[in-house]
């Protein structure tokens, strides 16, 4: 069973909140958003005339609509993970890192509205980018520990190795 409790880490604007992940706030996340791909990829089958074989090609476009993408790359470092991931855009406001012992969700959601006033008429733009990325780990992290900051649209999160799993390691080293 998953640790629960990770402490929130926010000392500067620039660190996200880190907490312990819930998963079933994680799985009710992604059922929601599971679903308004569904719907936006049906709409786009009945737009292009209801024709049969493009359902992968409607899937992909009505994702790219609703979430933005994200560059994540793991690295293993001596005695921790880091994850690195680009969000160029995002403040630390707009994220939240969630994690488990052996995975590490990244979600977030920014908005931006403009209005434009020329004589009687009111141009209004907004814009709306949503992210979720879950990254598996090769292995345990001790979940209290965890840090994150963002810097120039990165992220960066610090997953400290789990006691056990150094050991393990140190182990596998000698013999």
């Amino acid at each position: 069973m998953p640790e629960k409790s990770a402490s929130a880490v926010q000392t500067a604007t620039s660190r996200p909140p880190v907490n312990a992940a819930d998963i079933e706030g994680s799985l009710e996340r992604m059922e929601h958003l599971n679903e308004a791909i569904s719907r936006r990829a049906f709409e786009l089958y009945e737009k292009e005339g209801r024709v049969d074989g493009q359902d992968l090609r409607h899937w992909l476009e009505a994702e790219r609509e609703i979430l933005h993408p994200v560059h994540m790359k793991l690295e293993d470092a001596a005695g921790e993970f880091v994850v690195l991931a680009e969000l160029p855009g995002f403040t630390a406001g707009d994220i939240e890192v969630s994690v488990e012992p052996r995975r590490v969700i990244i979600t977030g959601k920014r908005e931006s509205k403009e209005e434009d006033k020329q004589g009687d008429a009111v141009y209004v733009e907004q814009c709306s980018d949503e992210i979720f990325r879950t990254m598996e780990l090769p292995a345990e992290v001790n979940v209290l520990k965890v840090t994150a900051m963002l810097k120039d649209g990165v992220l960066t999160v610090q997953l400290p190795k789990a006691a056990a799993t150094k050991s393990a390691l140190a182990d596998s080293k000698t013999a």
